[in-house]
């Protein structure tokens, strides 16, 4: 029983084999993908997909990359499309810094937008946090975003950030990141957070974990995922599953 809580299958680059690779992780024991939207178009193929494939649900947002799309028009289309049965979270938003794509103010004011939008619709955040620590805590703090909740997916801070998440009531997510060669601060990170608070993730088609790294990612690959985690945990792969699963089912609400 897996639960992938972070994955994009809109993405183009699952345009010419979509059906065979979600049939694929199915037969692969995965139950459950969220795929976050990463902008307005993003969300309404989402929407479809999760329409078309019962595992899928999705999150409705615009990424930190696409925050030049922000407007008081896409928040209110964005509110629109969270009433759809099959959306279950806000996102992904956040801030990063690592590329800019977006300006950094403009990153800012869409990601408080997608705050207030998520307490008020009653729905977690899917945050995406790159380089940014500060500014996202402080958002955070004067918007309120604990009282939403929600994940900081592909989480890439210190054992010393993650507590401060934790304490602010969200949940972290980990990737093929944690898998990798030199990896040091995902490794901590997975020995830290309590078994409760954990969830994993691909965030296919991107990030695949050793021994895939340079493919394309699928959800299929969590399996090498969750068995790092086990390892490092000194655990067993199908208690680092099932918990994971059922945290992501509690966040999300997936009918687990």
């Amino acid at each position: 029983m897996i639960v992938d809580s972070h994955a994009h299958y809109d993405d183009e680059q699952f345009d010419t084999d979509r059906d065979d690779v979600i049939r694929g992780i199915q037969q692969q024991g995965v139950i459950r993908v969220v795929n976050p939207a990463s902008n307005l178009n993003s969300a309404r193929k989402c929407i479809e997909l999760s329409k078309k494939f019962d595992i899928l649900y999705c999150a409705v947002g615009i990424h930190p990359h696409d925050a030049k799309e922000f407007s008081d028009e896409a928040v209110n289309i964005i509110r629109e499309m969270a009433l759809n049965d099959k959306v279950v979270a806000v996102g992904e938003t956040g801030l990063d810094y690592h590329y800019d794509f977006s300006p950094r103010e403009m990153q800012k004011q869409n990601f408080a937008a997608h705050i207030r939008l998520a307490r008020e619709l009653k729905l977690p955040l899917i945050i995406h946090d790159r380089e940014a620590h500060g500014d996202i805590l402080d958002i955070i703090k004067a918007e309120k975003g604990y009282e939403a909740g929600g994940v900081f997916h592909c989480f890439s801070g210190s054992v010393e950030y993650a507590k401060t998440v934790l304490d602010m009531g969200f949940y972290i997510s980990l990737g093929g990141a944690v898998t990798f060669k030199n990896a040091k601060k995902p490794v901590e990170v997975a020995k830290y957070v309590p078994l409760d608070r954990l969830l994993v993730e691909t965030d296919s088609p991107y990030m695949a974990p050793v021994p895939h790294r340079g493919k394309r990612n699928h959800s299929g690959y969590l399996t090498e995922i969750i068995q790092k985690i086990a390892e490092i945990r000194s655990d067993d792969f199908d208690v680092i599953a099932e918990a994971t699963a059922f945290n992501a089912d509690r966040l999300f609400g997936l009918g687990l």
